[in-house]
């Protein structure tokens, strides 16, 4: 499990969030890992405004592409969970919103689409150099679009695990789209494990930043 701390606006300690490979197992005639992260504000955060939020998918093991995702939050007394089941051999996704009512919709997906979490966990696999350039379809939160990502160098990022080399990827997102991000940034480790050591994300509500605090890998 990699464990994080999440600070807003470069100072204030929001909270922390969890990033860990849950299960190997079967799933749709396949296999998958289980990825969850999850998501708390700080006890005194909490008592202002309860929050917390899950996110999970079931990653097929051999095509690394998502089964099912799904986003469970809770704000105050306020439930929500959005599902995406996705039939890649039909570029097709079913996405469902349940609150007090259920809302369903079917999307047409490229080929090759993945949720947000799948797409971290894929990043990890690829092989990186300086300069290079790539796509990534995603399907996520019931609408699709494309990320435009370039691989910066490698620098050195202060954790709790001390000080790490990272190679500093920059996802581009279409306006709107990513709970609306207009600046992500992901700094993935140096090494065969490829840790995400750092992620950053400018809101319209200040600049959200998870640094890692430990890890048990």
């Amino acid at each position: 499990m990699l464990t994080y701390d999440v600070s807003w606006a470069s100072a204030l300690t929001a909270g922390g969030a969890t990033l860990s490979v849950k299960d190997q197992k079967p799933s749709s005639g396949s296999d998958a890992y289980y990825i969850v992260a999850e998501g708390r504000p700080t006890p005194l955060l909490s008592k202002l405004y309860d929050l917390y939020y899950k996110a999970d998918t079931l990653l097929d093991i051999y095509s690394l592409l998502p089964q099912r995702a799904s986003i469970y939050s809770e704000e105050g007394k306020r439930s929500r969970l959005k599902v995406t089941t996705f039939d890649q051999a039909a570029r097709k996704a079913h996405y469902e919103v349940q609150t007090n009512t259920v809302v369903k919709k079917e999307l047409a997906i490229p080929a090759y689409s993945q949720d947000g979490l799948a797409a971290l966990y894929v990043l990890r696999a690829i092989a990186l150099k300086p300069g290079d350039k790539f796509s990534m379809p995603i399907c996520d939160a019931g609408e699709t679009y494309t990320v435009q990502i370039t691989v910066g160098g490698v620098e050195t990022v202060k954790t709790g695990i001390g000080d790490v080399r990272a190679w500093k990827i920059t996802p581009v997102v279409p306006g709107g789209k990513a709970g609306g991000a207009t600046r992500l940034s992901l700094w993935l480790s140096d090494d065969p494990r490829r840790l995400p050591v750092r992620m950053q994300a400018q809101l319209a509500v200040g600049s959200f930043d998870l640094t890692l605090k430990s890890s048990n890998r």
